[in-house]
């Protein structure tokens, strides 16, 4: 049950958004995976983020920043605190420009495919690896998202980012510790927008590339069915989907949990999956790598809420 002083914070006309009280993950994940969230907002605009982040610290309410729900899976007995979707923040604007490339603000709420159609639309080159990645542009900056050769923070800039107190900081690419898969920003870091600059070719020959990669990756992944992406990261110089595959898991399924049979390093929800049935899954896959190659999986997808019966 939500506290009151909680609720209050939605109550003194300060808020402009959305907001749920024991709101069904599972809604706003792609595994269609989740407890409720006690809480699940949807601030309109910088100002109410700014309020909503100010009265919730205050409240001692823990909380973290969610796009599309993409790559995380939250368990049965859902999440404490605060669920804070970034969805309304979703503008593409040109910032600067000149001969050879263009610098442009994206709001972290939008969808990395629509900046991704935008750079074909355009003929900007620098993002066409990341064709057919599902989520938000604030997730690919935060798991620093990459394909084929191309990464996020190869094309990132800065991000503006809301500190304690509302003030919004501007802080350099190079300040965010890029690794694989990974950045230094953490889930309560409001990410409200990204500059990225992207170098000017031909619309034509941009779309052939982001063509080449989606006809790919349809032909490697089941991008149509409810999974969160890769489950395990590449160890290093190795494959994770071929680890897998070779230790016999393709097909592998614990309740409504299924190992991919086009790409193995991706659990598909092929019902009424909880997460209990994923984790399971992905300890038995992690064990049978682990007895068939002694290779270690570590997760690639975020875990995040108590589990189910936690108070």
């Amino acid at each position: 049950m939500t506290d009151v002083r909680v609720r209050d914070i939605f109550t003194r006309g300060l808020f402009e958004g959305e907001v749920r009280f024991s709101e069904p993950m599972s809604r706003h994940t792609s595994l269609r995976i989740g407890g409720p969230a006690d809480v699940f907002a949807v601030p309109e605009n910088v100002r109410s983020l700014a309020y909503l982040s100010n009265a919730l610290r205050e409240e001692s309410v823990q909380f973290f920043a969610l796009g599309s729900g993409t790559n995380v899976l939250v368990r049965d007995g859902g999440i404490d605190g605060a669920v804070v979707c970034m969805s309304a923040f979703r503008h593409i604007e040109r910032r600067a420009e000149d001969s050879d490339a263009v610098t442009l603000s994206v709001g972290t709420g939008t969808l990395l495919q629509r900046l991704v159609l935008f750079s074909r639309d355009n003929g900007y080159a620098g993002i066409e690896g990341l064709a057919g990645i599902p989520g938000t542009v604030g997730g690919a900056i935060c798991g620093n998202a990459g394909s084929f050769g191309y990464e996020m923070k190869d094309v990132l800039v800065s991000v503006d980012v809301m500190r304690p107190g509302g003030e919004i900081e501007r802080v350099p690419a190079e300040r965010l510790s890029f690794g694989y898969r990974t950045s230094s920003l953490a889930r309560n870091d409001l990410v409200v927008s990204a500059e990225v600059r992207l170098l000017k070719g031909r619309p034509e020959d941009v779309a052939g590339r982001i063509e080449q990669f989606l006809g790919e990756k349809r032909s490697r992944q089941p991008i149509w069915e409810a999974s969160a992406g890769c489950v395990f990261r590449n160890p290093a110089g190795r494959s994770a989907g071929r680890l897998i595959e070779e230790a016999g898991c393709k097909g592998l399924r614990i309740g409504d949990v299924v190992v991919s049979t086009l790409h193995a390093n991706f659990f598909i929800n092929v019902g009424g999956a909880t997460a209990a049935d994923f984790i399971a899954l992905m300890r038995e896959v992690a064990a049978r790598v682990k007895e068939t190659h002694g290779v270690l999986l570590e997760p690639e997808i975020r875990i995040v809420g108590r589990d189910d019966g936690d108070e």
